[in-house]
């Protein structure tokens, strides 16, 4: 018959008192405080994850230059922040050509974005 050592059983039983000790309860108010901050922190993600899943479905479409916003005007290839303010100061958009027809980006900025925007009136 083989002996159990004390030591084991002695680490044993003490982690299992230290653990015990260490869980404090928590009162409601913490518990409501926590679920609160972990509720928001969930909204703040599904937030970023929808509005990355509208960009993406928006991607493949045109952009038009008469609604688009600043952001999305400057999500355009090598469009900065002057940029999008001069496109927004030039509405409204007759086709996209009026880009360059009216001076507002030069003919190479336009070839860029050719493809990637549109004027809805």
């Amino acid at each position: 018959m083989t002996s159990l050592r004390p030591w084991p059983i002695a680490t044993i039983v003490l982690l299992t008192v230290l653990t015990a000790c260490t869980q404090q309860q928590q009162s409601p108010q913490q518990l409501r405080e926590k679920t609160a901050e972990a509720t928001a922190e969930a909204k703040s993600d599904v937030k970023a994850m929808a509005e990355g899943v509208r960009e993406g479905w928006n991607r493949n479409k045109p952009l038009d230059l008469n609604a688009a916003s600043r952001d999305q005007l400057m999500s355009l290839p090598g469009m900065n922040a002057h940029d999008a303010d001069r496109v927004i100061a030039g509405r409204p958009y007759d086709s996209a050509g009026d880009l360059e027809t009216r001076h507002i980006v030069s003919k190479a900025e336009y070839d860029r974005i050719a493809d990637q925007v549109t004027a809805r009136r």
